[in-house]
Order: structure tokens, then sequence, then C-alpha cells
């Protein structure tokens, strides 16, 4: 496959890669894989690029992204099952994104126009009695995109639906196990009219072209997804310049002995098993009030036993497989070391290929992998607390965190929880894995940077600039 985009042409390489479907294990794609002389020319081309958005006009802007929508509504079909073998997501899973896609692009639609800036009143401070003037935000230049394969579609357009609507010219380097969805999409941008050298893309592996293209003088700005090595990695290469990252978390749920039970359990399930638990703000912990927790615990298991695992593209099944088969792996190590260290295997802990089994623990000793590190995977560990206070002060304890949850019908406790949780969004009686693409989204504490959500992120890639008049004074 041609799936390099660099000077307006789609383009192959002489170094391919296939693309493996995660449920049969059979290769659906070959796609080109780039090098740093890739990198070059999709540099300059950028800066061609750039300078097409400059000229665009806020309401041209808005009408290619409102016509991609539109595109990937009539084709919504085609997205889903590619996304299905690309990623392995479940039917279900794969049409909530696309839905989600269309809706990131429809947004950045709006934010195209409503990106205004402000009058300023110079005369609030003594000497500037006759300047009047304003700022306006302005486009960065050349935005690099790194994005993930948990949401290989969404959170590509929330990267490249903002940069357009700013004007900015954007180079994308999609994740290298699921990168078919985002050509789809550029592809459809294209079609909707945005200008062919406005965008790049180069697939393939990181490894070969990552620093020569994030280290680069010419980026204005690198927004990353992925994992906290990696992360670190383009921070140390990046130099000076703007960074956006989001490195992933830990979510802790807290459910009082007041809350509704059966409600809790539901979306605690949603919330931990969707996408296979490949989900930066999947539920990880729930703190539970001592009360109610062999009631919840009960319960949990039994909903957990009943989940359907298998073949994401058979419409009865709730979990289909991991990324690949080393992920499945990985989990089952950290499975079996916080077992070795004292853990109880309520249901699964096992694996088929790239299938891993629902996974539920309790009694998880302090410093086991899965309450330090994000899992990533189908895992969820139960806690027992007689303390608000001590249940809080554990889902603070790891340095990184997204979203945290509260189940309560005590109001009171649902403000105090909400202010004492360090993290960047809480969610009342609703599991951690809700996001609306609207709202801001973003970590709290170590490896936060910048802030997602398409309004926001649309501020994240402008810069103001600000025009002052001094007036002569009138006699």
């Amino acid at each position: 496959m041609d799936s390099l985009l660099i000077e307006g042409c789609w383009q192959g390489a002489d170094k391919t890669m296939a693309v493996i479907n995660p449920w049969s294990g059979e290769a659906i794609a070959e796609i080109a894989c780039a090098n740093e002389s890739h990198v070059e020319r999709a540099l300059l081309t950028a800066a061609s690029g750039q300078q097409q958005m400059a000229c665009l006009a806020s309401h041209q802007k808005s009408k290619i992204l409102k016509k991609a929508a539109a595109l990937i509504r009539l084709d919504q079909q085609n997205f889903v099952t590619t996304l299905v073998s690309d990623s392995g997501k479940t039917l279900a899973a794969a049409r909530k994104e696309v839905a989600r896609c269309i809706n990131t692009l429809e947004l950045s639609a709006d934010e195209a126009i409503r990106l205004v800036g402000e009058t300023i009143n110079f005369d609030s401070f003594e000497g500037g009695e006759n300047r009047k003037g304003y700022f306006t935000y302005e486009p960065l230049g050349t935005v690099v995109a790194i994005t993930p394969f948990n949401d290989p579609l969404n959170l590509v357009a929330h990267k490249l639906g903002p940069a357009i609507a700013v004007g900015n010219a954007v180079i994308l380097k999609p994740a290298e196990q699921a990168p078919l969805c985002a050509i789809m999409l550029v592809k459809v941008l294209l079609e909707a009219g945005l200008p062919r050298q406005a965008v790049s893309v180069l697939t393939g592996y990181g490894i070969d072209f990552g620093e020569a293209l994030v280290s680069d003088s010419r980026v204005a700005m690198v927004s990353f997804t992925g994992g906290e090595v990696v992360g670190g990695n383009i921070s140390a290469q990046a130099g000076l310049k703007k960074l956006a990252m989001e490195l992933g978390a830990n979510s802790p749920v807290i459910v009082t002995a007041n809350c509704a039970l059966d409600k809790a359990v539901s979306e605690c399930i949603s919330g931990a098993y969707w996408a296979a638990g490949q989900n930066c703000i999947g539920v990880q912990r729930i703190f539970i009030e001592d009360s109610i927790y062999q009631d919840f615990r009960r319960l949990f298991v039994d909903s957990t036993a009943q989940l359907a695992t298998g073949n994401p593209m058979d419409d009865a099944v709730d979990v289909g497989p991991m990324i690949n088969e080393a992920a499945a792996e990985l989990v089952d190590q950290r499975v079996g070391e916080s077992v070795r260290l004292g853990a109880r295997l309520l249901i699964g802990g096992y694996r088929r290929g790239a299938l891993y089994m629902p996974t539920v623990l309790d009694q998880v000793p302090a410093g086991a992998p899965v309450l330090e590190t994000e899992i990533f995977g189908p895992v969820v560990s139960l806690i027992s607390y007689d303390s608000l206070d001590a249940a809080i002060d554990e889902a603070n304890r790891p340095d990184y965190m997204i979203h945290a949850a509260v189940y309560t019908n005590d109001l009171q406790v649902a403000f105090d929880v909400s202010r004492r949780l360090q993290c960047g969004g809480v969610l009342i009686n609703d599991s951690t894995d809700y996001r609306l693409d609207a709202m801001p989204f973003g970590g709290a504490k170590r490896g936060s940077l910048g802030r997602e959500g398409v309004k926001f992120t649309v501020r994240e890639m402008a810069q103001t600039k600000t025009v002052c008049f001094s007036l002569n004074k009138v006699s």
C-alpha cells in the first residue's frame, strides 16, 4: 500500500511492514515504512502547506471539516469494519468510535469560526490612555501528531481537526499497529477540500525516523498520545518547542455504601473491559466501602463471567483481543506477579493468543504491578475500605491520573471527594471511561502536558498576536 503522503501524493517506500489483524493473526495490509529522507520532504511539504492554510478563511476551514464528517457518515460501515480488523475492537466499540470521530470533526468545524480574539483595554494602566488594540489567534506552523493504537481513528481526528481549524500544517505519524483508519481519515479530508500539502502521513516504525521528525526546529509543536517511555524520549529529543502529551493513567473508582449498587457494578464492568481494557481512562482500581464489599464483589464477578469473549466481528462479543499477543503476554506477566505477591484471583487470569480473559483480583498487596502501573488490559482490582479518607489517599497514590470516579448518593461526599481527588476529571456516579469530545481532557501530576478536547486543543495549537494602535492626541 502506498501509505506515505508527501508533497500531496501517496507513495511507497523500499521498506514495508505488515499490518496484522489482532484476532486472526493474518496480515491485512502491507504499508510503507518512512525513513529520515521522507521526514525532510514532509517538512518541506508542511512549510508550503502552512502557507496555503494561512490563506484559508475560517468559513473555508469549517466547510472542509464539516464535509469530511459528512463523508465519514456516508461511509460509516467501511470505517467500522476496517477499525475492527485494524485494532481488534468489537463492533460496538468501533461503531462508537466512528460516531465520535464524526462529532470531533464537527466540533472542530465549529471552533474554526469561533476562534476569535478580544479587544484590550490598554487604558487600564496609566500611560495607555491613547492606545487601542486587540489580540487574535494565529496558527503555530507545523504540528507533528503522533497517535496510538487504542483509538486509532478518533484520536487522529482529535489532532488533525483542531490543527486544521487553526490553520496549521500537520505531519501525522499513526500507530504502527493500527494505521489503516488514520489513512482513510486523511483521504476523506483531502476529498473534502483540504489543501494536499497541508497534511503529510509518515507510516512505519517510529524508531526509524521519529527523532529526526520531533527534533527538527521547523516543527512548532509535537502532540503525542501514548506510553510514558516514548513520551520521555520525545520530550528529551524535541528541544525548544511546544509539547502536548497524554501518557496514560491508573484510574480509581470509589464506591460508597449509599450508592446505587447495580448501576455502579454495571458501569464499572463497562469501564474496565471496553476495548479489552486498552483505555487510558479505563477502570483499574475500585475502592468499595466495607459494608457493601461482599455484595459488590459477588455482582462484579458474576457480571464479568457473563461477558462474551472472542471474534470482534461477532456482534454478540463483548471483549475482543488485545492489539497483539505481546501485549496480552505483558498483562499476563503483571497479573501473575501480583498473584505471587499475594493477590487473589477471582476470575480470568489467562490468555488465548492475543485474547486476555476479563480478570478480577482482590486482596492485592501494596506494590503489586496491577496497582502500581497502568495495566492497559482487561484487569480490575477490588479493594475494600472502612475510611473514606484512606480510600482517597490510596486513590491518589499513583503519580499520574487522568480520570477518577465516585459512586454516592450523598451530595456532600460527591463535592468533597471531587475536590480532593488529584486528577484531570472526576466523574460522579459514572465510570472513569466516560469522555465527551468537547470537554477538557488530560492528566494531573507527572506527565501532564496540555489539554485535549476540541476547543482546548485548538487553543493549544494556536498562538496569540497582539495589535496595539498608539493614537494621536486630539487637540
